[in-house]
């Protein structure tokens, strides 16, 4: 973890040399001198770090591995503990300041000897830095690879995914002529590489192709073998044939591709890794119009990506199992001596917490019934196994192949993602992490920095991705308005995630429940529970990063006191959702604190003292009750981000607008009290202009009516803009915008809500740039401006009282981009027609309050990825859109205060309808409570459900 140890230092001192113009040039020379000591060390520690994940160092490197992580939060200690000291204020802060330099200066000879030490002792343990900063390997050493058990399970065994299974096996045996790549994608232990041995054994593929290959690639690779062990399947010929150890790696892939040119062959290519494999190995593998096909297995997204050529070239996204497929899968492992593999009742509840924490994970669930299977039938012997999972999943020998699988994926991780990752660990479990809130953690920790071309929150962005992309990290897309991911991480992976944590010391858990005495520096604290309690078993007070979590007791003013004077040096304070009602003006001693969340607190305003943090680059009182920002928020130059939703705040204070600084400022208030209208979302007012803030890149929600035209003139002076909301827009308003949006050129969220919901907006002369990738509108149109069919980036779409009357989908269907579409009170109409081949991308669809609409048609070939609809109310639909049945990936059908017949028309044994939903997995129905925005929900055949309709 060398960029988690050393980078925030590094940043610390650069700082300090930045910001201390007044201390003495000798202070100043002795800490570039910790600067430059420490840059060096850095590349050490990145290789110390590489060969410690591959088993290959000795207990000495460990050690000094230890060491340079003392080191660098000594460092820190001492420059945060120094501007500590500098930060009061009159004679006592000009005396303090003093001899605060002189005790610096002390403390930094005596670390400058020891790095000086560290350096020289890296050095003899034959550390290069010359690696590169992942552990990433290639070469000649052959090791067990770890997934070996995936190619040898027995047929009985095998849980048959069908529709996949058949799915995959028809794509090899059907269909285009020409090479097709199929690329099975999904995080480890999903089964890709079980679902690809299985169809690859199967008898009607193995007689279609003339020859087959499979070659397990992995991390670890040599291309010349893989070649030649491609020629040896390919030729069915032994290793060591005429001609193959001294060909050149040339002439065997020329050979390779001479002979496969006339064939029909299927090659599985299983566990690629790197995107320069591909690159490598293609040549060998010629594009001929005999129907091969070539079978791709990876953990990530971009490397499927990677392969794909052309476009009969297919990427298939494996998903979590289904609850019967893991029950059956446990079943046939845990009690595979039993009658039917039947799970006895008394193991029954235990039986299925153990499949529910393994997340669909067939490798996991495989593991885990593989232990128990060996375990006598009786309850305790099973339990205590099952609340030990942490330790087994380390030191069991069935169980520690997942951790070895899981590990994979880490290692592989380029250096700066690794602590990003480890990161989700400082949350409870089970826990949904926003994206926005994690990226700015991680920027608060210094884990990333801002690069030439790109802001700190741009990087921090792309980490996410590239962390999502590798299926490290799943995400739900929020369809609330404003909102964009949310992160979780597996119950495997989090166990995976805290040993590594341990290991490491990245951060501490405090569970109230299990109090244990934490003696060790700890630079990250989560606190599960009672506050007070926890803090009590904290016996070191060099805590950094503050979480408390999960807490029901509401918080003291003399609690939060306590723990200011403690950890004076936080950098974050994370309260979301804690109970309490009074910031304390103490907080304006925490003068490194960068990083305040008070989200979904009681408190009603903020102390004045808030000015004092120089540092603070975040600030959230989202869904607090404060009405009103002190004046004092004006001296906070370094704020980059501040965050209102739902708060009382209505206006923000002309200071604002002169801050440097910021790049995010959101706000909205909705009011469900009601209902949903336009009316119900409020916008926040800014006085004065907004031009000044050059490197603003979320404005949202903010209301026209409060500057008028000059607002909207003045948004053409924000040119980095990517978010943008505007409310109370008119007629004139929607013209104005026009020439201000043209030179957005990073534009990629826009929302613009009319003054009342029979304000007709011409959006005509608006042209947005092609980045845009979200499209809000809350208005009356006339018609769809033609602008919308061009936008090709465009992922979510939503319509908002638009009620137009010509059908809208036909100029919609083809934006190929198109993941989310909202129809909400949007069109006027009675019939809307899906027709064959458009919407290709669409996974969610929302028909919601069309009243005019009797007719829903659906051609086959239309929707093929469609996931979710929620559709009502449409008091005017009787019967169930016409198709339904053919959307082969629908899983989710919402009915929302939908007309009785309707309703009735769906429920098993006496619906007409209900062969056509039967096979979904879900389908829900929900009715408002009265007036409020509440709903009740059934299942369906619910007989409460069936009660409500009888009446």
């Amino acid at each position: 973890m060398a960029d988690t140890i050393l980078s925030p230092v590094i940043e610390v001192l650069l700082r300090f040399l930045a910001e201390e113009v007044n201390a003495s040039k000798g202070v100043c020379k002795k800490v570039e001198g910790l600067k430059l000591e420490l840059e060096i060390i850095q590349p050490f520690l990145r290789d110390a770090e590489a060969k410690s994940e591959r088993g290959d160092v000795s207990d000495a490197v460990k050690a000094w591995m230890k060491q340079v992580r003392q080191a660098g939060e000594s460092i820190e200690d001492v420059i945060d503990d120094y501007r500590y000291q500098c930060g009061f204020s009159g004679l006592l802060g000009q005396i303090k300041s003093c001899k605060s330099r002189f005790s610096i200066a002390s403390k930094i000879d005596d670390l400058k000897d020891f790095l000086h030490r560290i350096k020289e002792t890296g050095q003899a343990f034959g550390l290069t830095g010359s690696l590169d900063s992942s552990s990433r390997i290639t070469g000649d050493e052959q090791v067990l690879d770890p997934r070996f058990g995936s190619l040898l399970i027995k047929e009985d065994e095998f849980v048959d995914a069908y529709s996949m299974r058949e799915k995959l096996k028809r794509m090899l045996v059907e269909g285009t002529s020409l090479r097709q790549i199929i690329s099975l994608v999904g995080q480890g232990g999903i089964g890709k590489t079980t679902l690809a041995r299985m169809v690859y054994k199967d008898e009607e593929v193995r007689k279609h192709f003339d020859c087959q290959a499979w070659i397990t690639v992995s991390q670890l690779y040599n291309t010349k073998e893989i070649i030649k062990k491609m020629r040896r399947d390919v030729f069915l010929t032994v290793a060591g044939s005429a001609g193959e150890e001294n060909s050149t790696i040339e002439e065997l892939i020329l050979h390779l591709n001479e002979y496969l040119e006339t064939k029909r062959y299927v090659v599985i290519l299983d566990d690629i890794w790197q995107m320069e494999f591909w690159e490598k190995i293609k040549y060998a593998l010629p594009n001929n119009n005999n129907g091969s096909r070539i079978i791709v297995t990876t953990r990530n997204d971009g490397i499927a990506e990677s392969c794909r050529e052309s476009s009969c070239d297919h990427i298939e996204n494996l998903q979590s199992w289904s609850k019967e497929q893991r029950w059956e899968l446990f079943c046939k492992k845990a009690f595979r001596s039993e009658p039917e593999n039947c799970c006895p009742e008394v193991l029954k509840e235990m039986s299925y917490e153990i499949v529910r924490k393994c997340h669909g994970l067939p490798l996991a669930i495989a593991a885990i019934a593989g232990l128990l299977s060996c375990k006598n039938k009786v309850e305790y012997e099973w339990k205590r196994v099952v609340d030990n999972l942490s330790y087994e999943f380390k030191e069991n020998p069935w169980l520690a192949k997942v951790s070895n699988i899981l590990s994979l994926s880490y290692h592989d991780l380029p250096h700066q993602l690794k602590p990003c990752f480890l990161y989700f660990g400082v949350f409870q479990e089970d826990c949904l992490i926003d994206g926005r809130g994690i990226q700015q953690l991680w920027i608060a920790e210094g884990f990333v920095e801002a690069k030439k071309d790109k802001t700190s929150m741009q990087v921090a962005e792309e980490y996410l991705h590239e962390l999502i992309n590798r299926n490290m990290v799943s995400f739900e897309i929020d369809d609330r308005i404003f909102l964009g991911k949310s992160c979780y991480v597996h119950d495997m992976m989090r166990d995976f995630i805290l040993s590594r944590q341990n290991l490491l010391n990245f951060s501490q858990i405090i569970d109230e429940n299990e109090l244990v005495v934490i003696e060790s520096k700890c630079r990250r604290l989560s606190i599960l529970g009672n506050m007070e309690k926890a803090l009590q078993v904290v016996k070191h007070m060099g805590v950094r990063s503050l979480f408390v979590l999960n807490l029901n007791e509401e918080v003291s003013k003399s609690s939060l006191v306590t723990v200011f004077e403690n950890f004076k040096l936080l950098k974050i304070l994370h309260l979301v959702d804690v109970p309490l009602h009074v910031l304390p003006k103490e907080v304006g001693n925490l003068i490194c604190l960068k990083h305040l969340n008070l989200k979904g607190t009681k408190i009603q305003k903020l102390p004045k003292s808030i000015g004092k943090l120089r540092d603070l680059q975040y600030l959230n009182i989202s869904n607090t009750l404060v009405h009103n920002l002190p004046k004092s928020i004006g001296k906070l130059r370094n704020l980059q981000n501040l965050f209102l939703f739902n708060s009382r705040v209505r206006e923000l204070p002309v200071k604002i607008n002169k801050f440097p600084n910021l790049q995010q400022l959101g706000s909205y208030f909705s009011n469900e009290k009601i209902g949903y209208s336009i009316n119900s979302w409020t916008g926040l007012k800014i006085q004065g202009e907004v031009g000044c803030l050059h490197n603003l890149e979320t404005i949202l929600l903010i209301e026209v009516d409060s500057g008028g035209a000059s607002l909207i003139k003045d948004l053409d002076k924000l040119r980095k803009l990517r978010k943008l909301g505007i409310s109370k827009l008119t007629r004139e308003d929607g013209r104005k915008l026009g020439s201000s949006l043209k030179k957005m050129q990073y534009l990629e969220n826009l929302y613009l809500h009319a003054i009342n919901e029979d304000e007709v907006l011409d959006l005509a002369p608006i042209c947005p740039p092609p980045t845009l990738s979200y499209l809000s509108l809350h208005c009356r149109l006339e018609n769809i401006p033609c602008w919308i069919s061009n936008l090709w980036n465009l992922q979510s779409l939503d319509l908002f009282f638009s009620r137009l009357t010509d059908e809208p989908l036909k100029h919609l269907k083809n934006l190929p981009n198109l993941v989310v579409l909202t129809l909400f009170w949007a069109y006027d109409g009675e019939e809307l027609h899906f027709e064959e081949g458009g919407f290709r991308k669409l996974k969610k669809l929302y028909l919601r309050d069309l009243n005019g609409l009797n007719v829903v048609k659906m051609d086959v070939g239309t929707l093929p990825q469609l996931e979710s609809l929620d559709l009502g109310p449409c008091p005017e639909l009787k019967e169930l859109p016409y198709g339904i049945e053919c959307l082969s990936n629908l899983k989710t059908l919402s009915v929302r205060d939908m007309p009785r017949e309707f309703v009735l028309d769906l429920q098993p044994g006496r619906g007409s309808d209900y062969c056509k939903i039967k096979h979904l997995p879900s389908v829900l129905f929900s009715y408002r409570r009265g007036s409020t925005s509440k709903y009740d929900q059934y299942k369906l055949g619910d007989p409460y459900l069936l009660e409500k309709l009888e009446k």
